[in-house]
């Protein structure tokens, strides 16, 4: 059998099922206050692409390899030119050039609010701007179900009779 990735070895921490419930709390409130160190210090330049081999970007921002795949894992889905995550060793050569909006709304989608409500959006984005990204991500999850078809109301096929006795019919 082959070696884990670094990603399958992250994802195995940090989603065990087993694991007890405080430690894997604490695990993830450490996370998220590196995660957002990393992301104040990428919105500080947001057009600057970070660019470099995993161990690098480790270095970069103080932390472990295994701590910066799982950065690079949640930030993936909102970069310009996505990552060979699946696949990626420490010296894998990675971008960190993301997308400002479908950042921040992923930010939104995934209730980040600590997150996408870091001061360094303001130099980013209007508070107009802010708000209709966060109302477009927010609405885009929202199903609206169509007007249903009575069976005494006419067919919407069009031909002119009652749904009943026409795509009604079983």
């Amino acid at each position: 059998m082959s070696e884990k990735t670094i990603l399958e070895q992250w994802r195995e921490v940090a989603y065990d099922q087993k694991a007890d419930k405080g430690k894997l709390q604490r695990f993830w409130a450490t996370y998220f206050n590196i995660e957002k160190g990393i992301y104040e210090q990428l919105l500080e330049n947001p057009d600057e692409v970070v660019t470099g081999t995993v161990k690098e970007l480790a270095e970069k921002y103080g932390q472990n390899v295994m701590t910066m795949v799982g950065f690079l894992d949640g930030i993936n889905d909102s970069l310009k030119e996505k990552n060979p995550i699946e696949t990626m060793t420490e010296d894998t050569v990675v971008n960190l050039g993301f997308d400002k909006e479908l950042l921040y709304k992923n930010m939104v989608d995934a209730k980040a609010d600590w997150l996408y409500e870091l001061p360094q959006w303001d130099k980013i984005f209007t508070q107009e701007k802010k708000k209709a990204l966060y109302l477009e991500q927010k609405k885009s999850g929202t199903i609206v179900k169509g007007h249903k078809v009575g069976r005494n109301d006419p067919c919407p096929c069009g031909s002119g009779k009652k749904y009943k006795y026409c795509c009604g019919r079983n």
